[in-house]
């Protein structure tokens, strides 16, 4: 086997200089935009939430400030506050435990299961009188099984809200995320599959009473200029942003089919260097959208440093759980609760997996997995 003593090239995680390589059809409408002086809630954002809605197969869509804005005010706007509780996965991002937290809510962790999502065995346990609704995440692209929470939530009467701020155009098995909770929330990071140029975020609904009470939870609770429905937040998405949205989403089939078409890549040739690489379970019947792509090694923290120094920005998502983070003391978990995320917290690392990346790029990426293993 060859060997790579220095790196021949660099592979970058973020693929933002590359995206945005050719901008002035984008500059053209914000300079469009700025002659308007249509900077809040105007035709962009109400363009940009009924091509939203129409791609994740919902029928309402309200663009806010950030996918943590969105699953805040979801809860917000179902009610939920202090003395409830929010069942969600243990191995999520900071965010969604956040957006539980703020809303005044008690966070009650589950366990996660082979696929890294919420496992639907665990959750009943872990409802009581004071639940008032599941926050199942779609982890790095890859939904839960939602039929099977959705029938939980139909059972014990509590809404499923989707955490889909990682995971456009995913699906598990027939059902579209974004489209079967009584909402979800969507974030527009600049790393997301669809991106804008800073934060921004999007709730779907079905509902249209929850929709007219998001629009006016976003917007201070006015009804009109002149008149508040009740006090509330302000976190729109900037017209600005949403100009950006309109051009990229067109693109979304196209970033995500390349997406899962290096994944497959990066499949195949890792999985031969079992046991040394193991890769998670993928099912047949869900759409995982990438958003990151990852796979576990019992030499992670090596592999992550080699392949630093080959040039790879390879990075880990996430080596602490949130249920040990100092941010979680108050809610007295300890080391063993949740070991299926602990465990995979400690293997778990991530490649570029990007839509700009170059066919020389993952055979490089391969080619240095495979050094690292054949050493071993």
């Amino acid at each position: 086997m060859k060997t790579i003593d220095k790196p021949t090239m660099k592979v970058p995680y973020s693929y933002l200089g590359r995206q945005f390589a050719e901008i002035e059809p984008i500059l053209n409408d914000i300079r469009a935009l700025v002659k308007s002086g249509d900077f809040t809630l105007g035709e962009p954002v109400r363009r940009f939430e009924e091509s939203f809605a129409k791609l994740v197969g919902a029928k309402y869509a309200v663009g806010v400030g950030s996918g943590t804005d969105a699953l805040f005010l979801i809860l917000k706007a179902l009610g939920v506050g202090p003395g409830d509780e929010v069942i969600t996965a243990a191995n999520t991002f900071v965010a969604t435990a956040g957006a539980i937290e703020t809303a005044g809510a008690k966070i009650v962790f589950v366990d996660c299961d082979e696929y890294s999502v919420i496992d639907p065995k665990k959750i009943e346990a872990a409802i009581t009188r004071k639940t008032k609704a599941l926050l199942p995440v779609h982890w790095a692209g890859q939904p839960p099984d939602l039929a099977a929470i959705l029938a939980i939530g139909k059972k014990h009467n509590l809404p499923v809200v989707e955490d889909a701020c990682q995971a456009i155009g995913a699906a598990s098995g027939k059902l579209r995320g974004g489209s079967t909770g009584i909402a979800a929330g969507f974030s527009l990071h600049p790393l997301k599959n669809l991106n804008v140029w800073g934060d921004g975020g999007v709730i779907t609904t079905n509902s249209e009473e929850l929709r007219d009470k998001l629009n006016l939870l976003r917007n201070h609770g006015m009804s009109s200029r002149d008149e508040y429905a009740f006090y509330a937040y302000n976190s729109r998405l900037d017209s600005l942003q949403a100009v950006v949205g309109n051009h990229l989403i067109k693109d979304v089939e196209w970033i995500t089919e390349t997406r899962i078409k290096n994944a497959k890549r990066l499949d195949a040739a890792l999985s031969k260097l079992a046991p040394k690489i193991k890769l998670p379970p993928r099912s047949s019947s869900d759409r995982h959208v990438y958003h990151l792509y990852q796979f576990y090694s019992e030499d992670r923290d090596k592999l992550v440093e080699f392949l630093i120094t080959k040039g790879i920005e390879a990075k880990v998502h996430y080596p602490i759980p949130l249920h040990l983070q100092p941010a979680s003391r108050h809610l007295g978990c300890k080391r063993g609760d949740f070991p299926v995320a602990e465990a995979q917290a400690k293997k778990t690392l991530t490649l570029p997996v990007h839509q700009h990346l170059t066919d020389e790029e993952i055979e490089y990426m391969i080619a240095c997995v495979r050094e690292f293993c054949s050493k071993k």
